[in-house]
């Protein structure tokens, strides 16, 4: 069975050699890359900044201008994240809705919510506006099985990577930007976190016009590609089948929306310059990490033993974080902490989409990851109260909990 199999890989490779040439093929993906996966990576970018700002707007001031009350700010978490999980289903959408037409409508929508969070009187107008910023952000998360369209299997974990690194990489400067903003309108007579919402939404009403002209539908209808190169990225994809089916990590891995965990001492504060300085570098190395990890497991098509590896080494940073008192160990547990939670997300979502074996299955495959994965950060939102600060480690050991039971999955 295993001959005929390869067999038949062989069959289709020798065939796909005589209609076009390695080095062709070659320019068709550097294409995709720079056109493609570059833009959507940037978009997540950009949704990942509109969510989670509204921890620094608390800071700048937001509580007291909407009276919050105790567990307002708490529901405003949890209502992006309920709305979040109620609407993964329109990852289906993407081979519903020509995707450009999709992704324009998915950008605007969010890019709109977030800016008119700065109109908000109140906390329920504020968490409502919450909903349909989780509503517009849920779809998007669909774009690692939209990249399944465009990219091999071996490919899938790098590009993967790349959209998902913005966050990790949105994380390393998201403080400092917001601190810059609230700096420079401190002057003005807006309130410094209803500026924050608008110069941090807006970027995304812009880039929904541009995405109109750059997300292309499918392989055969890419725009910025010659008619030989569309013909050569639709018979690039004419692989066998996979043969191993999906494991159950997804039960406990984060999918690519959740948070990273928190800087010791400060998880949910507006940092002043000099400790964004120490906040940036463990995210910028989770940044370089997992485009490195994901090269290396496409090249050795293997997902679990990198996965594995850093699920356990993430949960050894969570565990240190968990009873370490000292600010030196803890600050270096961040980096582990961080660099393995990134990995686990970006293998975790590679390898499901991997383990498909239609168009179909993918996309439910990838839904019912998204929907339980979810799962976590909703307990997130509740997970390091202000009670139990500066340490919580309550929080750091229930993710380290879940981190080896990633490992434990994916190696039984």
């Amino acid at each position: 069975m295993e001959d005929r199999r390869a067999g038949g890989r062989r069959r289709r490779r020798k065939a796909s050699f005589q209609l076009y040439t390695p080095d062709e093929e070659a320019a068709v993906v550097r294409k995709l890359d720079r056109r493609l996966v570059v833009f959507v990576a940037g978009l997540y970018m950009l949704s990942f900044l509109d969510r989670s700002n509204i921890g620094n707007a608390r800071v700048a001031g937001m509580d007291e201008d909407l009276d919050g009350q105790p567990g307002s700010y708490e529901w405003a978490l949890t209502a992006f994240y309920l709305a979040y999980i109620g609407f993964e289903w329109m990852a289906l959408l993407w081979r519903v809705i020509p995707a450009h037409i999709y992704v324009s409508m998915l950008v605007l929508s969010w890019g709109l919510t977030a800016s008119l969070q700065a109109l908000a009187v109140n906390y329920p107008m504020l968490i409502s506006l919450r909903v349909l910023l989780g509503i517009g952000e849920a779809g998007f998360t669909g774009v690692p099985f939209y990249l399944s369209f465009f990219f091999k299997r071996e490919e899938l974990a790098f590009r993967t990577a790349i959209f998902i690194s913005a966050a990790p990489l949105a994380s390393a400067f998201a403080s400092s930007l917001a601190y810059l903003i609230m700096y420079l309108g401190a002057s003005l007579p807006i309130a410094p976190w209803r500026l924050l919402f608008l110069i941090e939404g807006f970027p995304s009403v812009i880039m929904a016009a541009l995405a109109w002209h750059i997300i292309p539908d499918t392989p055969s209808t890419t725009p910025y590609l010659t008619r030989r190169q569309r013909k050569i990225a639709r018979l690039r994809l004419r692989l066998p089948p996979p043969t191993t089916s999906s494991r159950l990590s997804s039960l406990l891995t984060p999918p690519p929306s959740s948070p990273p965990p928190p800087l010791p001492h400060q998880p949910r504060l507006l940092l002043p310059p000099p400790s964004q300085a120490l906040s940036a570098p463990p995210f910028l190395l989770a940044f370089l990490t997992v485009l490195l990890t994901a090269r290396a497991s496409d090249t050795l098509r293997s997902r679990s033993v990198p996965l594995i590896l850093h699920a356990l080494l993430s949960a050894a940073g969570y565990a240190i974080l968990a009873i370490a008192h000292h600010p030196l160990a803890r600050y270096l547990a961040v980096f582990p902490a961080t660099v393995g939670f990134f990995n686990v997300v970006v293998l975790t979502v590679a390898w499901s989409l991997g383990n498909q074996r239609g168009e179909g299955e993918r996309g439910v495959g990838f839904v019912l990851m998204q929907v339980v994965g979810q799962c976590g950060p909703l307990v997130g939102t509740r997970l390091y109260p202000a009670e139990e600060g500066p340490f919580y480690a309550r929080g750091m050991a229930v993710c380290a909990g879940g981190m080896v039971g990633v490992a434990v999955l994916v190696g039984g």
